[in-house]
């Protein structure tokens, strides 16, 4: 059954342009160093929706998606049937066919993983694909320096029936510039990406890119760039932000006696102000710790938050706007040419992709642009 958009309150809308441009200015800077551009689509495309995301994101030239799980795979499979679809969490042993059927790359992480997928071509009599990953910092998944000077030392063996692709690695902290991490991180990778003599590098997240060209190696894994987040947070965001969030005003009142606003009475009204209630809260993604922090748009006019963020309203001071455009049906614009991923991150003392990747369902969302 499909729900009228008329029933939402509230609407998310998202510009598929915006997200190709920004794939387009990363590639731009790749191609000082001949890389190329993948992208990171796990978490349904950041929140944005995956599907629209990818078809958007191929239109513009990309060909490798990278996914946290297979399900997520399969979803970009139905939509794209000649990209490459790499699994960043590896493969799961029950799943084999599953992973073979949709075709769909998995990245392995542990010797394990790649006794799984040599046994699997073997039992197959053919060879199949996998990346590998080397853990240079992150102390996550990935080879640790053990497991990766074994597969170094017996690569030919270990390696026996596996298409390799990529050989990656992931930057710990390209974002923060007073970290030399990324510095000491680089030829500890480069280092076994030229032992092992073999597949393709890739290192770069999307703060990797703006690092330089020694970064790049054969493809980059680009993801919250895209999506509008800025990946050198020390300057200027040189992304566009394709996502509007905005919700329809319920009530307005005038308050002219002094009275809090909220639960837990944490904002004071004392004298005469005008509130507004606008039908979003922390049940769509929209942070508590945004409470009485940061503003939304009505028409260009700002009107700060005040009082606690609940589960299904926040509430405005509309005191500055006028009259006659703050008035229920009025859409009051929390993200979107006034307000971003980075600005909600940092009322809620969180990142963007959890700004992005928060986004709920209750949203009536409409995507323009190629790939809509």
């Amino acid at each position: 059954m499909t729900v009228s958009d008329d029933l939402y309150a509230a609407r998310l809308t998202i510009d598929l342009d915006t997200v190709a441009a920004n794939y387009r200015l990363l590639q731009g800077k790749l191609d000082a160093g001949g890389a190329m551009a993948g992208a990171a689509v796990k978490g349904n495309g950041y929140g944005l929706g995956a599907r629209p995301v990818v078809r958007a994101l191929a239109n513009a030239g990309c060909v490798d998606f990278f996914v946290a799980h297979p399900h997520e795979g399969v979803v970009v499979r139905d939509e794209l049937p000649d990209v490459r679809i790499h699994v960043l969490n590896g493969p799961l042993p029950d799943a084999i066919d599953d992973y073979l059927h949709h075709d769909l790359v998995p990245v392995l992480n542990s010797l394990g993983d790649i006794d799984l997928w040599r046994n699997a071509a073997s039992e197959r009599g053919r060879a199949l694909k996998a990346d590998v990953h080397i853990d240079t910092g992150m102390c996550r998944l990935g080879l640790d320096l053990t497991e990766t000077e074994t597969l170094l030392s017996d690569a030919a063996s270990l390696l026996e029936g596996i298409d390799l692709g990529l050989v990656m690695s992931h930057l710990a902290s390209a974002d923060v510039v007073e970290s030399d991490q990324s510095a000491r991180q680089l030829p500890l990778f480069k280092t076994a990406f030229e032992r092992l003599g073999r597949g393709a590098g890739s290192l770069c997240n999307s703060a990797g890119i703006f690092l330089g060209p020694d970064y790049f190696f054969s493809v980059a894994r680009p993801g919250v760039a895209l999506y509008g987040g800025n990946p050198t947070p020390h300057l200027e965001n040189p992304m566009s932000n394709p996502v509007c969030l905005e919700a329809r005003v319920l009530q307005v009142r005038t308050v002219d006696t002094p009275e809090t606003v909220g639960y837990g009475a944490t904002h004071a009204v004392d004298g005469k102000r005008r509130v507004a209630t606008v039908p979003i809260g922390y049940a769509d993604g929209f942070h508590r710790l945004g409470s009485s922090k940061g503003f939304a748009t009505i028409d260009g006019h700002e009107a700060p938050i005040i009082g606690r963020v609940s589960m299904d309203l926040i509430t405005l001071d509309v005191t500055d706007v006028p009259d006659h455009l703050a008035q229920p049906g009025a859409m009051a614009e929390f993200m979107g040419r006034y307000r971003t991923p980075d600005d909600l991150a940092r009322d809620w003392q969180t990142i963007p992709y959890e700004v992005l990747t928060g986004l709920g369902q209750r949203y009536a969302r409409t995507y323009k642009g190629a790939g809509a």
